[in-house]
């Protein structure tokens, strides 16, 4: 089966094929600015990225994905500046804690992590080429700009109507984001402000400065995967400048085509309006963990939308997810207790094949999700009528470990819940007073297990006590 995938270029679902003489998919996905906490919505995409390259995993091919850090920016020198602070120690910190906060989502580590900072001498060789090959001029405060007027594919990504917005080389943008509204010749390398980069600066054959925003991707992208790329990934706000300003550097310099698929994750918001602090609905991801949802709970979430749609984060939305990990992990317990039963499950190549498909078909992840639990609930009536043997448990088991290579949410261990010492004695005289028919005592220690917030689930293969999560 083959995996499809929205090119936002070409605006079509295409198939992903490896490349002439590759083994490997060279795959290249935008990380964080390295000033502040990571919040939601950067992990929305960084979630969907996950779970892209699992899926290219999953389908068989083999991957090489780069994340780059960015530590060289408007707001990572304007942070070490304002604590008195050197840049490398300012962005330390946010890159450690970025990394935890991955570990916590279940996000696979990248083959490489480049930091902007290691590769400013391969950045001042771009911007050389660019200008020697006409593409880029110096400005007379020290800074050089890419000329978009000689570049003419510009826009061919995001597909914006240049005729229709302000666009020349009379306007230039200094900052390392600008709107869509403004289409400028964009800067390649900031010459140096005493009284904005402090003792922050490069030498370079401009002048002191730093590099912009843009120059940083295209140098890292092309020295660590090559002058093409297979698949460009980020959010649909990178598309606009960030990714347009990448294609026409890279291309600028080498001629060929920088990327053949770019692939993009819609945006996040909170409780149906755009994330803010000022409106009390910005979050990041330890926001979340000190209101007691887990990594995991937040995962599902992030990723049970699909990734074309816009996701309207809720905390009612994350209670559903941590009823759905629920029913995942009280089935996994069920699967485990199996003893009788004379039959293997029959739906698990229905359901691998429905899972398969859904995820072809441009990451359909509700749809995979969908076919996920229809076969729980089939396969729980196997359980019930003591159907399912425990040969056949052993391979449902097995199937749902083979489709967590993809999903990174399943509860194949149990968790060691800590049950207090009083639900247990309670639990205990319940069970035997049921064994004894003594309805009315048994029913007087289910009540007081459930008013300690604590329920009991009976099954064919016997009764447990668990927390409520309700």
């Amino acid at each position: 089966m083959t995996l499809h995938i929205y090119n936002t270029e070409s605006r079509e679902k295409e198939p992903i094929t490896l490349a002439p003489h590759k083994k490997e998919i060279a795959l290249y996905t935008c990380g964080p600015t390295v000033y502040n906490f990571a919040h939601i919505g950067n992990f929305r995409t960084y979630v969907f990225e996950d779970l892209f390259r699992r899926t290219l995993e999953f389908f068989g091919l083999k991957v090489k994905q780069v994340m780059n850090l960015t530590d060289v920016d408007d707001k990572t020198i304007k942070g070490a500046l304002e604590k008195g602070v050197s840049l490398d120690e300012f962005t330390q910190f946010y890159k450690r804690a970025f990394f935890e906060d991955l570990k916590t989502l279940g996000i696979q580590k990248a083959h490489l992590y480049p930091s902007a900072i290691d590769y400013i001498p391969q950045m001042i060789a771009m911007i050389q080429h660019l200008i020697k090959k006409g593409l880029a001029y110096k400005g007379k405060e020290g800074s050089v700009y890419f000329s978009i007027r000689h570049f003419p594919a510009y826009g061919k990504l995001s597909h914006l109507c240049l005729s229709e917005l302000k666009a020349g080389a009379s306007e230039r943008v200094t900052t390392d984001e600008y709107e869509k509204e403004s289409i400028a010749d964009f800067v390649l390398w900031k010459g140096y402000d005493p009284e904005r980069d402090g003792d922050i600066y490069w030498e370079s054959p401009f002048g002191k400065g730093r590099p912009g925003w843009h120059i940083e991707c295209s140098a890292m992208a092309t020295e660590l995967l090559g002058e093409t790329i297979d698949i460009h990934m980020g959010g649909v706000d990178n598309i606009f400048p960030h990714h347009e300003n990448e294609i026409a550097q890279s291309e600028g310099c080498s001629g060929k085509m920088f990327s053949r698929y770019w692939v993009h994750a819609e945006h996040l918001i909170v409780n149906g309006k755009k994330m803010s602090k000022s409106l009390g609905n910005f979050f990041t991801l330890r926001d979340l963990l000190d209101k007691g949802y887990s990594g995991t709970e937040v995962r599902y979430l992030l990723l049970s939308t699909h990734y074309r749609t816009q996701l309207n984060f809720t905390l009612e939305g994350l209670n559903a997810a941590r009823q759905s990990l629920q029913r995942l992990e009280d089935f996994v317990h069920r699967l485990k207790q199996v003893q009788k039963g004379k039959r293997a499950s029959a739906q698990i190549k229905e359901t691998k094949d429905r899972f398969n498909a859904a995820l072809a078909d441009d990451l359909n992840i509700s749809v995979a999700l969908a076919a996920l639990f229809d076969f729980i609930r089939h396969v729980n009536g196997d359980i019930d009528r003591n159907e399912l043997s425990k040969e056949g448990a052993s391979q449902v088991l097995a199937f749902l470990k083979e489709i967590d290579h993809v999903l990174g949410v399943i509860p194949l261990k149990e968790r060691e819940e800590e049950i207090p010492k009083d639900i247990q004695e309670a639990f205990t005289r319940r069970q035997e007073a049921r064994a004894k028919k003594n309805w009315a005592d048994a029913d007087k220690e289910r009540d007081y297990i459930q008013s300690k917030g604590y329920l009991i689930e009976d099954s064919p293969t016997g009764s447990r006590v668990k927390k409520n999560i309700m």
